[in-house]
């Protein structure tokens, strides 16, 4: 896309602007996520340390595991209690399984005003889509070159 070019206000509204946009505070940021990133790891940790507790081995574990995971990040979400987390810890609110849930739960919430199909059933995707499209196209190609290799 190509830009218009900025008249000389337009420029000069951008610099002030842009001058007292906040900064964020990198170190505080990556330190937060870190902790938080790392207090759902050991979240999960905890639950799959309980399902090999009650008896399954490590590989059975992990499928509940993933449930519970995926269960906890949509009621957290439901309830908006994720949200909060996510703005305080940023990036370490989406570790993989629980962001997952949530990329999958918010938008389903945020249009179910336009109906099952319309609202929930179209747009739950809306952010998880392209990362199901590309993990799944991957993993389909890792699959393909293992074969060829291993054939």
């Amino acid at each position: 896309m190509v830009m218009a070019k900025l008249t000389r206000e337009q420029k000069a509204y951008k610099e002030w602007a842009d001058s007292r946009k906040p900064r964020p505070s990198l170190g505080r940021n990556i330190a937060v996520a870190f902790v938080v990133g790392g207090l759902i790891c050991a979240l999960g940790q905890g639950v799959l340390n309980y399902f090999i507790s009650i008896g399954m081995s490590a590989k059975e574990a992990g499928g509940p595991t993933s449930a519970v995971m995926i269960l906890l990040g949509a009621l957290l979400t439901g309830l908006g209690i994720y949200d909060r987390i996510g703005k305080f810890a940023g990036a370490g609110s989406i570790v993989p399984i629980t962001g997952f849930a949530n990329s999958i739960v918010a938008p389903a919430l945020e249009y179910k005003r336009e109906g099952y199909v319309m609202g929930v059933g179209a747009r739950m995707f809306q952010i998880a889509g392209p990362v199901l499209v590309y993990g799944m196209s991957t993993a389909w190609l890792v699959g393909l070159i293992h074969w060829l290799i291993h054939k």
